[in-house]
């Protein structure tokens, strides 16, 4: 019986700025996985419906699923070809991406029992029966109205979770390590060098480079150095080509993609590819995304003095995290200057030039100085010059493509740039 899994984003992705402003929800990594490396556990026939200013990086970047099946399932149309021959599941590109639902997901296709579960407002995942037709025009702002009008019937409790804010990145981060961390070895080519030490091919280690796999598993994947002195406590993972320089710290729940440079002390975050964090400096608890660069002695804060529950402010809100430790959230293509200093919980967009202290979130396309008295906005042009000239330094060709998403983000984040006057709320 053939299988359909269609990942779709909907209406409430605004509150997972600047995370998804440059990908797919269902492209963001957490805990060494993404939710469409886990859809792809559970269906060999995986889709997407997307907003539409990322349909071409989503074509870009996610490729057919099995040989023969023809151009990526994605928007206007919805091509399903075969889809009589069974049901079509489709899943919200916010759930967490966790290795456990590769089963229940498989179970639910093999099951094919129409069912609607919901998480809040939100469509967490609905079976439809191959006698539904698709609309051929679905987008994710109209996709959560149409299958809530099927009259599905509802499942509960819902067996998912979603990624709502950018904070849940680091809030999952503990509970999904051990059992995403594991899958990744099983499923890859590793050998272990040490108990608890795993590396692909052309691993180059230094002798004096320590591990510490006690608590977990350390994965260093193809291609990863790892200069003198540099510390790893796991579980962590380093993704392919990725430099861990000297006199690093990389301790538990540590996700690295590939092609980073990673230095300093880093804890219980998220780094997506490309992203240098080459020197001394502390980074815990945070998001960081990719094409970002953190200057020479860059920390944040991740635990407020009076050792509280993390508030944050986010787009006009106050959230209470339910959290101890929270760093920050940093978009793509954002750059710090030597010795900034990110305050406990602040959320910095995409595009943006830190220097100083940052007291309060920073908007996408922004040269913030606050603490030296100058907040400005970088032009659009000036960020495309800066993007080409980034890309070529790792010999990755800037395409119109490129040109054009970094064109739509900044009309997206307009509103952002109207700066508050207040004083930095720590």
């Amino acid at each position: 019986m053939t299988v359909n899994l269609i990942l779709f984003e909907d209406h409430f992705l605004d509150d997972m700025r600047p995370v998804v402003l440059t990908r797919p929800a269902f492209a963001v990594t957490c805990a060494v996985w993404s939710l469409h490396e886990v859809a792809k556990l559970a269906s060999d026939r995986v889709g997407y419906i997307v907003r539409d200013y990322l349909r071409k990086t989503a074509a870009h970047s996610f490729k057919p699923t099995r040989p023969g099946d023809g151009p990526a399932l994605s928007l206007p149309a919805v091509s399903l070809p075969n889809r009589s021959n069974g049901p079509t599941l489709f899943l919200n590109a916010s759930v967490v991406p966790d290795v456990r639902y590769a089963e229940p997901l498989s179970r639910m296709l093999s099951e094919a029992q129409p069912f609607l579960c919901a998480i809040g407002q939100r469509v967490a995942a609905a079976l439809v029966s191959p006698a539904v037709k698709i609309p051929a025009d679905l987008t994710a702002d109209s996709v959560t109205p149409w299958l809530l009008g099927l009259g599905l019937p509802l499942r509960k409790p819902s067996p998912f979770q979603t990624l709502d804010y950018p904070f849940h990145l680091v809030k999952h981060l503990a509970g999904l390590f051990p059992a995403n961390i594991e899958r990744r070895i099983s499923v890859g080519r590793f050998r272990a060098i040490q108990p608890g030490v795993f590396t692909g091919e052309g691993v180059s280690i230094a002798p004096t480079a320590v591990f510490h796999p006690d608590e977990g598993p350390i994965l260093l994947d193809d291609g990863v150095q790892v200069m003198d002195f540099a510390c790893f406590r796991g579980p962590l993972y380093v993704g392919p080509g990725s430099r861990i320089t000297e006199r690093a710290s990389v301790k538990e729940f540590v996700s690295i993609g590939h092609t980073c440079k990673i230095g300093g002390e880093v804890e219980a975050s998220v780094i997506e590819p490309y992203t240098n964090k080459q020197h001394h400096g502390f980074l815990g608890h945070g998001y960081v995304g990719s094409w970002v660069n953190l200057g020479a002695g860059t920390s944040n804060s991740d635990l407020k003095n009076t050792y509280g529950e993390i508030r944050i402010e986010h787009r006009g809100r106050r959230l209470d995290t339910g959290m101890q430790f929270f760093g920050c959230a940093i978009g793509d293509y954002s750059k710090t200057a030597i010795n900034t200093s990110i305050f406990t919980g602040k959320i910095i967009g995409a595009s943006s030039m830190l220097y100083g202290y940052v007291g309060q979130n920073v908007p996408s396309f922004c040269n913030y100085a606050k603490s030296f008295g100058q907040v400005t906005e970088i032009p659009l042009e000036q960020a495309i010059v800066t993007q080409k000239r980034m890309f070529a330094r790792r010999k990755v060709e800037q395409t119109e493509d490129d040109i054009a998403l970094l064109t739509a983000i900044c009309g997206l984040t307009r509103e952002e740039r109207m700066i508050s006057s207040d004083m930095p709320v720590l």
